[in-house]
């Protein structure tokens, strides 16, 4: 009975062992067919490090409702680029788009109301303010972090993600838009003068030019905003947050910075800046001057550069606003006028599928920007891109995109929150062009503005 029992257990042991190794061969031929070569984990590690891995959220088939822009090419192709670049990255999400209309927001706004929401939708700060107080958008804190979506930000560009309540609603890909001093090249280099640095040298080459018979500075001051880009530009030489202070009631005009200021267009319009009647020019006759070699300068924004290079090519650059002295110059380089403001992707707070929608959200804003950047040639993005241009960048666009990473920006007319401020400062600043309006009336009249929108 023994011998059998001892039979019995070591056939039952050799039984075990005889399983054991071939289960062991089966799982390490699973783990040799599953392993890469080396070459092919280094780029599966690399293909990681690029682009994350989806959530668990993502392996699921979902599909989500999109409202955006989709009307001429400079919508179009970002948008169809990010939708394909989502499908390789995330294949089991389906974007369902609606065209945003040109409504200033009416039909999202009516959506809302409905409770009909899509699950993301672009949205500027009046969308994202309007929605917060309804509870309609998704606070997006928590998917910055776990994305690390600040990381991938210029430092420079970081208005365009937190509002000023700290918190996120959009995930940005628009840039701050800036506005320039345009020189011609040849014409200074014509009439030897070099770009100036300090105040006194730009009123030298204003006497200069207007001696010379060629209008120093173009400007299209029938529409008000370019007045205020002009004074904001000598603002930001000793305050980096120019009328940005004043639209949030923390300075006055009539502080030495703001003074100053209109004292330096008043004395520089009287020394012959402008040509006759600049406060009822338009645009076409403005841009006509400066590109057809009849101006030095011009006033706009950076969408300049494009039209401005085909007209004057290589001939074409942007100065950095003289200061007092070459020191202040050098520290308030990189001070730019204008800006931009939180906006971007956002998420309805009712979506069923928040989680995805966020993730979706800033993948697309991310591939939105990348495609500006490379594809469509303008630097003007929220995000980092580290592919090379499609299409190069003129000189120009160049230095934009260089000076890009060092900005500190203040804002445009039509980005300021203080609505009677706003008006005040776009009359103001107009009237300093006149010649006929004095400092102290400029500060007089904007400060009144100001503590009356207490």
């Amino acid at each position: 009975m023994k011998k059998w029992s001892l039979l019995l257990s070591v056939t039952l042991l050799m039984s075990a062992l005889t399983a054991c190794g071939s289960n062991n061969e089966k799982e390490a031929g699973a783990s040799e067919s599953a392993s890469p070569s080396p070459s092919a984990s280094s780029s599966a590690s690399a293909a990681e490090s690029a682009s994350p891995s989806p959530s668990a959220e993502t392996q699921k088939p979902v599909k989500l409702k999109i409202y955006a822009q989709y009307s001429d090419d400079d919508t179009k192709l970002p948008y169809d680029y990010a939708a394909a670049e989502l499908k390789k990255a995330m294949p089991n999400v389906e974007l369902e788009l609606d065209v945003q209309a040109q409504d200033d927001g009416q039909k999202l706004k009516t959506y809302a109301a409905m409770g009909t929401l899509p699950d993301i939708f672009q949205a500027n700060l009046d969308i994202i303010n309007t929605f917060k107080n309804s509870n309609n958008i998704l606070q997006l804190d928590e998917y910055v972090d776990k994305l690390g979506f600040k990381d991938k930000m210029y430092p420079s560009t970081m208005n365009t993600l937190v509002t000023e309540d700290g918190h996120s609603y959009a995930f940005p890909y628009a840039g701050n838009e800036v506005g320039l001093l345009f020189y011609n090249k040849e014409i200074f280099a014509a009439n030897n003068v070099q770009p100036p640095k300090t105040y006194a040298d730009l009123l030298a080459a204003v006497k200069t030019f207007k001696a010379a018979g060629v209008t120093p500075l173009s400007m299209f001051a029938k529409e008000k905003w370019p007045a205020v880009v002009l004074y904001d530009m000598f603002v930001t030489r000793t305050e980096p947050e120019g009328i940005l202070k004043l639209d949030r009631g923390e300075a006055k005009a009539s502080d030495p910075a703001y003074k100053q200021a209109a004292e330096q267009v008043i004395e520089l319009v009287k020394a012959g800046l402008l040509p006759k009647g600049a406060t009822s020019m338009n645009y076409d006759q403005a841009a006509a001057l400066f590109r057809e070699g009849k101006a030095a300068m011009f006033v706009n924004g950076q969408w300049e550069i494009e039209d401005s290079t085909k007209a004057l090519g290589d001939k074409l650059g942007y100065l950095y606003v003289p200061a007092a002295d070459e020191a202040a110059y050098e520290a308030a380089k990189y001070n730019f006028t204008g800006g931009g403001g939180p906006s971007g992707y956002a998420v309805s707070s009712h979506s069923d599928n928040k989680e995805i929608a966020a993730e979706v959200a800033a993948f697309l804003s991310e591939k939105y920007a990348e495609f500006k950047y490379t594809q469509r040639g303008t630097p003007i993005v929220a995000t980092k891109v580290d592919l090379p241009v499609q299409k190069e960048f003129p000189p120009t666009m160049q230095q934009l995109a260089d000076d890009i990473p060092n900005m500190k920006t203040t804002a445009f007319a039509w980005g300021l929150g203080n609505a009677k401020f706003k008006a005040a400062i776009e009359d103001a600043s107009q009237s300093l062009l006149t010649g006929a309006y004095s400092a102290d009336r400029f500060a007089s009249d904007v400060d009144k503005a100001i503590e009356q929108s207490k």
